[in-house]
């Protein structure tokens, strides 16, 4: 499900600060604008209830999940709360491993070809390329020349609409996107505007 709702729209929602009191709205908007990928780092307020909010509310075809995972209980209480796919900013084994057995899609954060071969080892299902404003689609590029076939690589940090076709051309096929789409304080309509700037981006890729 992963894989196609990739497939379908590689842009990954992160919604860092967001609250419950907004999260559906918010989910809705991204939903309508052609997400299907949503994270809720595990920093914001009350994050596992703003996953169960979103779970409920949105439908089926759209992942929800949790970002800034960084225990294996905390693994446990997003799948409590709805949550299908674990989102870090490392590479940690026990977290992927917990991951797995709970059988929750996973995608680890790496910065390195070690992290990275070490992360798929472990059933990594998407590899984070994070911080991506510091590595570059040249790095991108020369991974993928290395890595297994079909292996889904998606940038975070620093993405925006306009350099979206640099990291689609280096052989990228997800985008982690955080401040440039949601800041706390946003309205939905703000949001939906975000939205649609960087869905624009991505369908001229195709």
């Amino acid at each position: 499900m992963l894989e196609q709702a990739l497939a379908q729209n590689g842009l990954i929602a992160i919604l860092r600060g967001l609250n419950p009191a907004e999260a559906v709205a918010v989910g809705e908007a991204l939903y309508a604008a052609g997400f299907r990928v949503i994270e809720v780092p595990l920093n914001s307020p009350e994050p596992y209830q703003s996953i169960r909010l979103l779970r409920d509310r949105l439908p089926a075809d759209c992942l929800i999940g949790a970002g800034t995972v960084l225990t294996p209980s905390q693994v446990e209480q997003v799948k409590d709360a709805g949550g299908q796919l674990i989102v870090m900013p490392h590479s940690d084994p026990q977290v992927l491993r917990a991951a797995k057995a709970a059988g929750l899609w996973l995608a680890p954060g790496v910065a390195t070809p070690t992290e990275a071969f070490a992360a798929l080892a472990e059933g990594a299902d998407v590899l984070k390329l994070f911080p991506a404003e510091q590595m570059g689609p040249a790095v991108v590029k020369a991974w993928l020349a290395v890595l297994p076939a079909g292996t889904l690589l998606a940038p975070v940090g620093g993405i925006t609409p306009n350099n979206l076709q640099q990291f689609y051309d280096a052989g990228a096929r997800g985008f982690g996107l955080g401040s440039g789409l949601y800041k706390p304080g946003m309205t939905p309509e703000q949001v939906a505007a975000n939205a649609k700037a960087y869905v624009t981006a991505w369908q001229a890729l195709r």
